[in-house]
């Protein structure tokens, strides 16, 4: 063979994948969206130092103090104060994660301070993230020195002999801020998405590429009954994995259980409905499981950064909460971590399921629209 027959058959080999490349657009947008994606999330989207976040105060001292600290705290960027509540207000919105803070100043705070006694403000913080709250907590003690340096200058000077106010830190639900109990309960989700969004993407493909697909068009059932018996099998496998999870985390990370086990199967559920219910859309859209896989990646990649799991959720800009918003992995991450780290009930989960549920009926739908016109 000659070098020149050798060059004119690896050009005509060359030239057929480039046609093939040209013929499978799903691929070649997967090619150019991937990194587009991927450059836009982390150049814009990410940020490790979240700022304004959602802050409640409780005043029993409504003095030139108490205004002073609240206004620089504003200042300061990283707390957005959302209103004066009472201390069982307060609560409830940090439990439910409307809050991220609640600073409290107590009765007598003025008081004591100009007098030279002990005074202490208090900030309870959401710790199940550690990453997300520690920045605001470390800036607080000096907000607060700045503020009462500011306040009582003049007519109400203290004395010589007074003390700075202290800052008492309450770091609830997981107050050592250990790393795993953020995590762990954050890969039940994650995990979930991945491997049963893409074992579901490959049940209807898979079916076309081995020629079976003839077969069962050719069964008494309708559609749904096609999807209901394709995606029931992967949600007893997502189960499976949930129980090996949970039993590492109880086991080897010593995962607090503070809520309702049967809630939160409850939520792994629907959660699991809507990742396989998924998976088997994509399956009607592609014709090979390359492309089933490709397109389960395309969606588990936004999925991993803007849901809160690696990234402070409050961190991202507006655009990106929104993107965010409409995943189900960030709704099931608080569900999860509400349930297992606060020991939420349905009451304070409910706000975050019933977007999970939503979304499992319009996926669902649409399966059922693209499945018809395969049947065509």
């Amino acid at each position: 063979m000659t070098p020149a027959t050798a060059r004119q058959r690896i050009r005509a080999v060359l030239l057929k994948e480039v046609i093939q490349m040209r013929r499978d657009r799903l691929t070649f947008a997967m090619i150019v969206g991937i990194p587009i994606i991927q450059l836009v999330l982390f150049g814009y989207a990410i940020n490790s130092d979240p700022k304004h976040l959602p802050t409640g105060v409780v005043i029993a001292d409504e003095g030139p103090v108490a205004r002073a600290i609240v206004a620089g705290m504003q200042v300061a960027g990283y707390f957005r104060i959302d209103g004066l509540f009472t201390e069982e207000e307060a609560r409830e919105k940090l439990a439910d994660g409307t809050l991220a803070f609640v600073v409290t100043v107590p009765r007598n705070f003025q008081t004591d301070l100009v007098r030279g006694r002990h005074a202490e403000i208090a900030i309870e913080a959401d710790a199940t993230d550690p990453s997300a709250s520690a920045n605001a907590v470390a800036a607080m003690p000096q907000i607060v020195d700045r503020a009462v340096a500011a306040a009582t200058h003049g007519a109400v000077a203290a004395p010589s002999t007074a003390k700075t106010a202290e800052v008492v830190v309450h770091r609830l639900y997981n107050p050592e801020g250990v790393t795993s109990f953020n995590i762990v309960p954050g890969l039940i989700g994650t995990i979930l998405t991945l491997t049963t969004t893409l074992m579901t993407a490959l049940a209807l493909t898979r079916e076309i590429e081995r020629g079976t697909m003839e077969n069962l068009l050719a069964m008494p059932v309708r559609p749904f009954d096609i999807m209901v018996g394709k995606i029931m099998p992967y949600i007893g496998l997502g189960f499976l994995q949930v129980a090996v999870i949970l039993g590492a985390a109880f086991t080897l990370f010593s995962i607090p259980m503070e809520g309702s086990l049967t809630l939160l199967l409850l939520g792994v559920l629907l959660f699991i409905a809507a990742n396989v219910t998924l998976g088997y859309t994509f399956s009607t859209l592609a014709r090979t499981q390359m492309q089933a896989m490709q397109m389960t990646f395309f969606y588990f990649l936004p999925s991993l950064l803007l849901s809160g799991f690696m990234f402070p959720f409050r961190g991202m800009p507006g655009w990106a909460q929104a993107l965010g918003e409409a995943l189900p992995l960030t709704h099931f991450l608080r569900v999860v971590r509400g349930i297992m780290l606060k020991g939420n009930g349905l009451t304070e989960v409910w706000p975050n399921l019933w977007p999970i549920a939503a979304f499992l009926l319009a996926i669902g739908g649409l399966a059922l629209l693209r499945f018809r016109r395969t049947l065509d």
